[in-house]
């Protein structure tokens, strides 16, 4: 595969509450990217469409299949913001509500960021949405986990060749 440019490329993922898939899929992708290398090509961060777990660690749950999977959660819950629309490179959505809401506001922003669904990267999907595991139990965030990983693998093959 092709080497990132020189400039960084910077992600944004993004779901309701940013306590559950949005920061499992920063940590599985800075996870990714630091194995292979590349860690300091990214700036990678998530965020919430929604504001009411600003400030919070990201889910218990979350937590619990990240370290299953060697891979480290240290976000704190932060709402979507203007300027992410001019700050990153992709904004990437979890499901297709929250997509909506981002691209509304990318038109709102004018902005120029790529806005679109995590599985979009995922080869051989069956479906184009992360499911919310919030109301579950364990197997909902193992299962997520899995999605995401497979997605931010694809995501990371995808940022190596462009």
């Amino acid at each position: 595969m092709d080497a990132i440019p020189d400039a960084r490329a910077s992600i944004l993922f993004v779901c309701l509450g940013n306590i559950c898939r949005s920061p499992l899929s920063e940590g599985v992708f800075l996870h990714l990217a630091e194995a292979a290398g590349l860690a300091d090509q990214f700036e990678v961060e998530s965020a919430g469409t929604g504001a009411w777990h600003i400030g919070e660690r990201p889910d218990a749950r979350s937590i619990l299949v990240a370290d299953k999977h060697g891979v480290a959660l240290d976000s704190r819950a932060r709402q979507v913001t203007p300027e992410d629309f001019e700050r990153f490179d992709y904004i990437i959505a979890m499901d297709r509500d929250n997509l909506a809401i981002l691209q509304a506001l990318g038109r709102e922003y004018d902005s120029d960021a790529t806005i679109e669904l995590l599985r979009t990267y995922e080869a051989g999907r069956d479906s184009d949405e992360v499911p919310d595991p919030y109301y579950g139990g364990a197997s909902g965030f193992e299962n997520a986990y899995k999605m995401i990983r497979r997605s931010c693998t694809g995501l990371l093959r995808h940022l190596r060749a462009v």
